[in-house]
């Protein structure tokens, strides 16, 4: 509302500069952007990442089943200074155990379970994919929709900060302008400031 009062104030103001204009056109688009532009690239990638992860979800889905595991024993110790990067807690977790998966066939291996204290014969729940092979819990609906609307979120301050960076370069080269206008009017009274008959 500054920059449409600025551009009516100085629409007819014998010292408005053109710069002054353009300063207060510049304003206003800004403003305009803000309001109309940021929002709705917001609401665009928004409701595209949602559809793209919805679809993901449900060929997440068809693709991966939850099977039942039972623990059979601990997983053998890795070999010493192996690198590997896991907690204790994750090693005391490391379980050695046995699924069918949906083919009808039946597999062992060492699995991270989320039983706090693994016994042989307690039973949990892994996810694998037709063939029985260990794959990773499917995403939800409710985390996709959290990604999507991050993803609106973030699009739309990213065209907010796109429009402000913009609007500042712009008013940069303005300044610039003005400055170097005022520098040459300088140059050209300069020498006679403060002469006698130079009307100071």
């Amino acid at each position: 509302m500054r920059a449409a009062a600025g551009i009516w104030r100085w629409r007819r103001n014998p010292l408005c500069r053109p710069t002054d204009m353009a300063e207060a056109w510049l304003a206003l688009v800004a403003v305009l952007l803000f309001v109309t532009a940021a929002p709705a690239v917001g609401w665009v990638t928004g409701t595209l990442t949602d559809e793209a992860l919805r679809g993901s979800v449900r060929l997440q889905l068809q693709q991966r089943h939850p099977v039942t595991a039972q623990v059979t024993g601990p997983a053998p110790a890795g070999p010493a200074g192996s690198g590997d990067e896991s907690t204790a807690a994750e090693e005391r977790r490391r379980v050695l155990a046995t699924w069918t998966s949906p083919d009808g066939r039946v597999h062992t291996g060492t699995v991270t379970t989320s039983l706090r204290t693994p016994r042989p014969g307690d039973r949990f729940t892994v996810w694998t994919d037709a063939s029985g092979r260990r794959v990773p819990r499917p995403m939800d609906r409710a985390t996709a929709r959290v990604h999507a609307v991050l993803a609106g979120t973030g699009a739309s301050a990213l065209t907010a900060l796109l429009v402000e960076c913009t609007r500042r370069m712009v008013l940069w080269r303005l300044t610039r302008r003005r400055h170097a206008r005022l520098d040459r009017a300088w140059a050209a009274t300069g020498p006679d400031w403060g002469r006698a008959g130079a009307g100071s």
